[in-house]
């Protein structure tokens, strides 16, 4: 089974906005044992979207197209539809039903025709409703090809992916098994990994694959396999699993699960009925952002000082004048003195804190670019942490926001 994702947008090709749709699409797909083989973003004109209809037809089981069914003039997919299929528009009542109840609690922005002729989907089309939006998305089957066709706007999409278009197409296609695995690893790069794993990866059945997912201080390890028999997959990848522990066992910290890891911190500190604050210098309140971007993270996420400016941390975290004088901002006593003011500031069972330079100047220390330490104050203990990550300011600002995190994490494992 072969599906190729096709995103319509000038917008995108311009760098206005970033292409989500097609990374949400094909993880549903991959979960119901669907491959994507392709994915492609094109312009918003009639002759992109033929071409692309055209070079997809019997090469694709499947083909999803996100974009240009709103009500303007650059919105034309449905009318390339109609074209390639020799079809024609037809007022589908249905949605223009939805469409009209929509807008009657917009009294200052009223229906009009542009809205109407949302309503009008080709003839051959099966309808896929959109619940939160005017947009409706529409199903034609050609040949050995089954072409669809979503709204851009995200939110509509994923709504009508999971609620309709994911359960349509189990009804139609025989789909295979297909497992995925991510182990978590930190402490070694890329190619040193890839280079323990010569061995294990020629090895590998043929219906398994590796993947190296690296990413600021981190190497995901995702292995993948594909067949009818879902038990006998499942066997042969905890075997391999176990192998991969075996050889890679100081650096795995864990499985990724469909959850970022911050959805994993709050889980265990619920489990624990524990709470965290952050102490943030270098990191800007990124740490503190990614912790709270999980709904629900009141329940142990009391709050931030963002200390960006040598006074803060004097003032608000209490750090030592004499301590800074002696070590500089950039260090570890530094570090450990900002952790224990943010627990004692917000009451809390633990505190993160990060301080460095991140570059392009040295600021406040004599410390070189790169350098960073982070301090973690748990109920028991207060542990620090020394890195050098190099010379580029964003890759420092994001490696040590991911290795915060990372460390965090670890720590709440060792306290299962």
């Amino acid at each position: 089974m072969k599906a190729k994702v096709i995103t319509i947008g000038d917008e995108i090709l311009i760098g206005q906005i970033v292409d989500t749709n097609s990374a949400f699409i094909s993880k549903e797909l991959i979960d119901i044992g669907i491959e994507v083989s392709e994915i492609l973003t094109i312009g918003d004109s009639k002759k992109n979207i033929l071409n692309s209809l055209e070079k997809s037809q019997n090469n694709f089981d499947i083909v999803i197209l996100t974009g240009g069914l709103g009500p303007t003039n650059d919105d034309i997919t449905k009318e390339a539809f109609c074209d390639y299929f020799k079809d024609k528009l037809v007022l589908n009542k249905e949605v223009l039903k939805h469409i009209e109840s929509l807008f009657k609690n917009f009294k200052d922005n009223p229906i009009n025709d542009l809205n109407r002729a949302q309503a009008y989907l080709p003839s051959r089309a099966k309808l896929i409703p959109n619940n939160f939006g005017t947009a409706a998305g529409m199903m034609v089957k050609n040949l050995n090809t089954l072409y669809i066709s979503l709204p851009g706007v995200p939110f509509e999409m994923k709504s009508m992916v999971s609620t309709y278009l994911i359960p349509e197409i189990k009804n139609e296609f025989e789909c295979p098994v297909i497992l995925n695995k991510t182990l978590l690893t930190y402490g070694l790069g890329e190619s040193t990994i890839a280079n323990k794993l010569k061995e294990f990866e020629s090895s590998l059945p043929s219906n398994f694959k590796l993947a190296y997912l690296p990413n600021l201080g981190r190497v995901r390890l995702r292995l993948s396999a594909k067949g009818d028999d879902k038990k006998v997959l499942e066997n042969t990848m905890d075997s391999l699993i176990d192998q991969l522990y075996i050889i890679l066992d100081k650096i795995i910290i864990g499985f990724e699960s469909s959850n970022p890891i911050e959805k994993e911190i709050g889980k265990k500190l619920i489990q624990f009925n524990h709470t965290v604050s952050t102490a943030e210098s270098l990191t800007g309140g990124l740490i503190s952002s990614r912790l709270t971007s999980i709904p629900g993270s009141s329940n142990y996420f009391k709050g931030s000082v963002v200390a960006y400016n040598t006074l803060v941390k004097k003032n608000v975290l209490k750090v030592n004048a004499d301590l800074i004088l002696k070590h500089s901002v950039v260090s570890v006593e530094v570090a450990n003195e900002m952790a224990l003011g943010a627990k004692k500031i917000f009451d809390t069972d633990y505190a993160i804190a990060t301080t460095g330079n991140a570059g392009p100047s040295k600021g406040d220390s004599d410390q070189s670019v790169g350098k960073v330490f982070i301090s973690i104050s748990t109920p028991t203990d207060l542990k620090s942490f020394e890195f050098n990550f190099g010379k580029n300011r964003e890759k420092n600002v994001y490696k040590t926001v991911n290795k915060a995190l990372e460390l965090f994490f670890s720590e709440l494992l060792t306290r299962q």
